[in-house]
């Protein structure tokens, strides 16, 4: 009889050859548990995805109550199903006022796609500014934003008119020109090891997008709903975009995002053609319905408003002459180390003694610090002992 874990390498697709291969029976708050009941602590909360922590007991009513009443009924838009109305309904009452009209999918990568096709149609243009080190998603659209040559050379060609600037350098603005669809930023960087930009310079692109006529997407996926202190990242730089993203923490646990714009821009894909974008699976109800209850119990809980002194103790705890710099906003951190080698040996030693941390996709000395925002003190002063015990331990070798 073949274990768990063998028919997992044998039947199921594999992302890497050294996959991490734990084995959880059971979740809960911040924890997740092993077969043998050992507790881990989920630093990263599933990348960026459980905010409020696993299995939330409103999240889990909620998506029962949806369960009892209907699932899929039909591809997205034709059918008024209330959780996708009573969730968006949701949504626009916590944004600016521009942001009226919310088109959900299934995921981050998708709603990149969306937005990508909203712009051009709009607009009429078809060059497009992304960032050096930018990540925005796997599939062939978002993959042509992504800001990294080394995951994009084995699957050229990808989608023209893709120019890339350097992030949060004012100077390389002069690049976004009339011809310009749009521009696409992560607020804050992620996979680029947490890289906050300066405000003033958030301001001079909005700027420049004004001036233009080019779009401005927000990629929000990683950093919404209080990830990085505020309710939206955008809110700490004072600009609005025209497109916003979202997803992980999105749905609580659930696959679903969405891009937001205003009825003017979103009206575009109603006709020539009509179906301008469509999706069989976006804005599943049972999705939708958990999403409303995740985002009524981060705003009944004030969980966001909590996040900035967290961070605080974070840093105060993370003192080390090995780390270089703890980088980033709220609960959104980077601790850099010296090189990947040390910080894979520390990463993997912190997952012994039973925390999850991970390192970034474009930045591997870094190691990722995203707990669910309701970790108590007392929980980040366990995880942090543990991550200062495990730079210890590897530095003895």
């Amino acid at each position: 009889m073949l274990t768990l874990r063998q028919l997992f390498l044998a039947n199921n697709a594999q992302t890497t050859n050294f996959p991490l291969l734990l084995e959880f029976e059971r979740a809960e708050g911040i924890y997740m548990y092993d077969k043998a009941g050992k507790a881990y602590i989920d630093l990263i909360s599933g990348i960026g995805v459980s905010n409020l922590g696993h299995c939330n007991p409103y999240v889990i009513n909620a998506i029962k109550a949806q369960l009892d009443k209907y699932m899929h009924l039909m591809v997205y838009g034709e059918y008024v199903q209330t959780p996708q109305v009573r969730f968006a309904e949701k949504l626009i009452s916590i944004l600016p006022d521009n942001l009226q009209s919310v088109y959900f999918t299934n995921s981050g990568a998708e709603a990149v796609e969306g937005a990508l096709k909203l712009a051009k149609r709009f607009t009429g243009r078809q060059q497009i500014i992304a960032f050096h080190n930018s990540y925005h998603g796997s599939t062939h659209g978002a993959l042509s934003v992504m800001g990294n040559e080394e995951y994009k050379q084995a699957y050229r060609p990808l989608l023209p008119g893709v120019n890339f600037i350097r992030f949060s350098e004012a100077d390389d603005l002069q690049f976004i020109t009339n011809q310009t669809a749009c521009v696409i930023i992560e607020t804050i960087q992620g996979e680029a090891g947490i890289r906050v930009p300066d405000e003033s310079y958030m301001r001079a692109l909005r700027a420049r997008c004004d001036e233009t006529g080019a779009l401005l997407i927000l990629d929000e996926i990683q950093t919404a709903f209080g990830r990085a202190g505020r309710l939206f990242a955008f809110e700490h730089f004072g600009i609005v975009p025209d497109i916003l993203l979202l997803a992980k923490a999105l749905g609580g646990g659930m696959p679903v995002g969405a891009f937001i714009s205003s009825n003017a821009i979103m009206d575009s894909l109603k006709e020539n053609p009509i179906l301008g974008h469509i999706t069989t699976f976006g804005g599943h109800p049972v999705c939708c319905a958990a999403g409303l209850a995740a985002l009524e119990v981060l705003l009944h809980e004030n969980l966001a408003t909590q996040v900035a002194e967290k961070e605080v103790l974070i840093r105060e705890l993370l003192v080390h002459p090995a780390i270089k710099e703890v980088r980033g906003k709220g609960l959104m951190l980077a601790i850099e180390l010296e090189n990947f080698d040390l910080n894979k040996k520390i990463i993997d030693r912190c997952i012994e003694l039973g925390v999850i941390t991970d390192w970034f996709l474009h930045c591997s000395n870094a190691m990722r610090i995203a707990p669910p925002l309701i970790i108590t003190n007392d929980e980040i002063r366990t995880a942090c002992n543990i991550i200062i015990e495990s730079i210890n331990y590897c530095l003895k070798d």
